[in-house]
């Protein structure tokens, strides 16, 4: 959450679709919701990717809201298999390229 300009975060198992860990969000975004409603973006993208047999993994998957960017990063480590990290970011209050980057790290020091 100290990236500029985030919304909520959340871990979350894109396998079953539960959320293992939240923070931020709201009455006004549910982090939980929207979490779990993206773990179909990325599986679609991951059997999008096999069909094609591109050789390429995700490095993260960007959408573009009016007022929101929201980021999923799925893990690459192998404690991190099935997993990614989600980002919701105010569009006027954050640095896109500062959060990717950002976010890139705070995978790299995740222990799970």
């Amino acid at each position: 959450m100290t990236i500029d300009g985030a919304i909520a975060v959340a871990l979350v198992d894109y396998t079953s679709g539960m959320t293992l860990g939240t923070l931020g969000g709201g009455p006004e975004f549910d982090i939980t919701v929207a979490a779990a409603g993206n773990t179909d973006v990325v599986r679609a993208k991951f059997r999008t990717i096999e069909m094609l047999g591109l050789p390429d993994r995700i490095e993260d998957i960007l959408i573009t809201l009016d007022s929101q960017y929201h980021l999923i990063r799925p893990l690459s480590s192998r404690n991190g298999q099935g997993l990614f990290l989600y980002l919701a970011l105010s569009k006027a209050r954050a640095n896109l390229a500062l959060a990717r980057h950002q976010l890139k790290g705070i995978e790299s020091s995740l222990e799970l």
